[in-house]
């Protein structure tokens, strides 16, 4: 049976994070806040549990799940070098709403989907989300919705589409922004804005010092 653990209580809080943590580890699946939008998540290593994550939005694995962190440095460990360029973007706007697409480390073990070799991260300013990440490691994330519908902006909204198939709802309030994050690709010779959302264009390239281009 789901429940939903309302985080501005302390006791529910600690409550939630240790059962949101334990049904991480035995492969099923939590909602959780961020900041943008309440997301659906599960182990990133866990190929089952990420399969059970795209089922439960009604969703094939055309399009990729992508990958939270809890801190700067998780990310060494699951790319193939990380870009001079991606450092710049991780100190400017992590944690927050900008999210990179970067080649992963070809070692591991994980299925988010048709990555073509890459996978997209980002760390989120939400100290709820950012407890679960630091306990559990990385986790495969995505808006919290069924395919075709809005993207939940409060546990009580998730629930409502995704009910008994997640097992535990974090409530940590509405969402304090409902835009979605800004994707940065980084994978080809120039950095490519694939979506702009909560970091503008015009501060991506100021911080990279080129005019970087958004795909059409």
């Amino acid at each position: 049976m789901s429940t939903i653990y309302d985080c501005g209580v302390p006791a529910d809080r600690a409550a939630g994070l240790a059962a949101a943590a334990g049904a991480v580890r035995s492969g099923r699946l939590v909602v959780l806040p961020t900041d943008t939008l309440y997301g659906i998540g599960c182990d990133a290593f866990d190929a089952a549990a990420v399969r059970a994550l795209l089922a439960a939005k009604g969703r094939g694995p055309d399009l990729p799940v992508p990958v939270l962190v809890g801190s700067w440095t998780t990310v060494d460990g699951l790319v193939l070098g990380v870009p001079r360029q991606a450092r710049a973007l991780i100190e400017a706007f992590w944690p927050g709403g900008l999210s990179l697409v970067l080649s992963h480390a070809p070692s591991l073990a994980w299925d988010l989907g048709h990555t073509r070799g890459t996978v997209m991260l980002r760390m989120p300013l939400h100290p709820v989300a950012l407890e679960l990440l630091r306990d559990v490691g990385p986790m495969a994330v995505s808006s919290a919705n069924k395919a075709g519908f809005a993207p939940a902006s409060t546990a009580q909204e998730a629930w409502d589409q995704l009910g008994e198939e997640v097992g535990v709802y974090l409530d940590g309030g509405p969402a304090t922004d409902s835009t979605g994050s800004t994707i940065v690709d980084l994978t080809g010779p120039e950095p490519v804005v694939l979506r702009e959302g909560a970091v503008a264009v015009a501060e991506v390239s100021e911080v990279l010092g080129v005019e970087v281009e958004v795909a059409r």
